[in-house]
């Protein structure tokens, strides 16, 4: 089974002259392989008539041509966004408790979301499909029931969107107003107490910072009496503390159908049940897997092999990246004594420290305690009392990406970066025109292309998914050790923080008004400092040994806090 995917933004065929068109082998030939629609003047390629030679995927030079042999067993997709365009094969079942979704950014979760609660009708692949066609498709399948009750408008599904940054330009009003219409189901209180949201009650919805807007947008949906929830990245913007949070707030639906789609691996291990993967061709397809324990199916995501349809779709993510500290030399780079800093009513203290090279510094802290301005005082954007006096090359990337008005393939990325992050694809376009990831990925390159002894990378994982954010530990952990620099990384995803860092800094306080910046520790006992404070327990999965946040009041929650030991037994 064979499909063609055309990506139609990076497709320009006034620059290439339709070079596909012009090289096809079975045009050559007198054959239509590839035809030019003439209402868009874009190449459509025929599914049937195409060989699968490769050639023209190769010699496209915007990489906007995808050719690919998909397993035979697969029958229709679920839903397919036109010809030549992204397709969806399978779809997760709804059921009681929490179901999570774990995959690549744009292999179709949020598309499946969108199925589900009824924003989108499956077209079987076709231009459309009736309900009957669709009903008698999935007869005797266990989504066929949910599909008869979506047909009829007998589903009432509530939907967190994964952007909450476009909320202000649809809704209006205050919080507490807001709130207030949305609890259908009495639970106002509680939930304002869980997320946190008694200071910003009165607050106008479009003043609302990125992670007040989430915590305000997951706080409306949880409020709603609905048949199924269905969460889309509720953990961007939230520090650690707030997505334990939120996590709870969620498992106190109980029982009802919820469905979470979540880059961040710590936290849908914490809240799922079960776990559907995702996996497929990025742009292309993708394609959903059986149901499987949590635990099972985000291992069986790492390993990159799916043992009940024995499937191998990537290599296996491993966590054995850090190198022995015994065995590495390293040298002082930054000391500074204790310092503080005074901004708009906020002081941040911090202790007096050490920074190496090579090492990588993993920052860890609710938001609002400072992190973000202990960077800027390395960096120079903020004078500290007494001022920090750095003889040094300083390389920053900020925590909020600003576009520049130029093509990526003008700031001048290094090579191996461009390789790493995928990038040579997006050199033609403008940094205003990128998305959310591919900006992080083009930021991060930018901030490493330069020459400097430190490199400050505040909330790199930010619009990346899981398998973005475990290459980017690799590449700054080989960077950082091939290069002899100095890394500090300031991110909430505690998997990718233990997953990179030699040493950690702990930020704790009264968040906005006086905070303290520990000096950097081992990562034991940095992790033990920081998993105190939120009073949370970790354990490591003996499969892959990756971080496991255990269940509150578990056995194992107890054991560890009795002896102290909340960084993994």
């Amino acid at each position: 089974m064979r499909i063609a995917v055309l990506d139609r933004e990076h497709c320009k065929p006034k620059d290439c002259n339709y070079k596909c068109f012009r090289i096809c082998p079975i045009n050559k030939t007198g054959g239509e392989a590839i035809t030019i629609d003439e209402a868009s003047k874009k190449p459509v390629i025929s599914e049937i008539l195409c060989t699968g030679c490769g050639i023209c995927p190769k010699k496209c030079p915007y990489g906007a041509i995808h050719i690919i042999n998909l397993p035979e067993e697969l029958e229709n997709p679920v839903h397919q966004y036109g010809v030549n365009g992204f397709r969806l094969y399978n779809i997760p079942v709804p059921r009681a408790g929490v179901v999570g979704l774990v995959g690549s950014n744009g292999v179709g979760k949020t598309t499946a979301l969108k199925i589900l609660a009824g924003q989108i009708k499956p077209n079987l692949g076709k231009d459309e499909a009736g309900w009957d066609e669709i009903l008698e498709y999935y007869r005797g399948d266990e989504i066929q029931e949910y599909f008869q009750k979506l047909s009829e408008a007998n589903v009432k599904a509530v939907y967190k969107p994964q952007y909450v940054e476009s909320i202000p330009r649809h809704v209006s009003g205050s919080v507490k107003d807001i709130l207030v219409k949305a609890d259908e189901r009495g639970k106002l209180q509680e939930i304002i107490e869980t997320l946190n949201l008694s200071h910003i009650l009165e607050r106008e919805v479009k003043v609302l910072s990125g992670g007040e807007l989430q915590r305000f947008a997951i706080a409306a949906c949880l409020l709603r009496d609905a048949d199924i929830y269905l969460i889309d990245e509720p953990g961007s913007y939230l520090d650690v503390r707030e997505r334990m949070n939120v996590a709870k707030a969620i498992r106190a639906l109980g029982d009802k159908r919820i469905i979470v789609v979540e880059h961040d691996l710590v936290m849908l291990d914490y809240l799922s049940d079960n776990i559907h993967v995702f996996f497929g061709e990025v742009g292309a397809y993708g394609i959903v897997s059986n149901i499987m324990g949590v635990r099972n199916g985000i291992n069986e995501y790492l390993s990159g092999f799916l043992k009940s349809e024995n499937m191998r779709f990537r290599d296996q993510i491993t966590f054995d990246v850090r190198p022995p500290a015994e065995t590495t030399h390293t040298e002082n780079l930054i000391e500074y004594d204790d310092f503080s800093v005074d901004l708009d009513g906020f002081r941040l203290g911090a202790e007096a420290g050490v920074i190496q090279s090579p090492e990588i510094i993993g920052v860890l802290g609710p938001n609002a305690t400072g992190k973000t301005t202990f960077v800027k005082v390395l960096d120079g954007l903020l004078e500290s009392k007494p001022k920090l006096e750095l003889d040094l090359e300083v390389s920053y990337k900020p925590q909020y990406v600003q576009p520049e008005d130029v093509t990526v393939m003008e700031l001048g990325l290094k090579n191996e970066l461009v390789a790493a992050f995928s990038l040579l694809t997006l050199f033609d376009r403008k940094m205003s025109e990128l998305s959310g990831g591919e900006l992080q990925r083009v930021a991060v390159s930018k901030c490493l292309s330069k020459n400097a002894d430190v490199y400050l990378l505040d909330e790199p994982s930010a619009y990346l998914d899981v398998e973005q954010r475990l290459a980017l530990a690799k590449l700054l952990k080989r960077f950082a050790y091939e290069n002899k620099k100095a890394v500090i990384v300031v991110d909430h995803d505690v998997l990718l923080i233990d997953y990179l860092s030699n040493k950690i800094m702990v930020f704790d306080g009264e968040p906005a008004v006086k905070c303290v910046a520990h000096n950097p520790k081992d990562l034991r006992d940095g992790m033990n400092h920081f998993l105190r404070e939120i009073d949370v327990t970790f354990r490591r999965d003996p499969e892959t040994g990756r971080p496991r946040a255990n269940k509150p009041a578990s056995v194992k929650d107890r054991e560890q806090k009795e002896t102290g030991q909340y960084y993994y037994r």
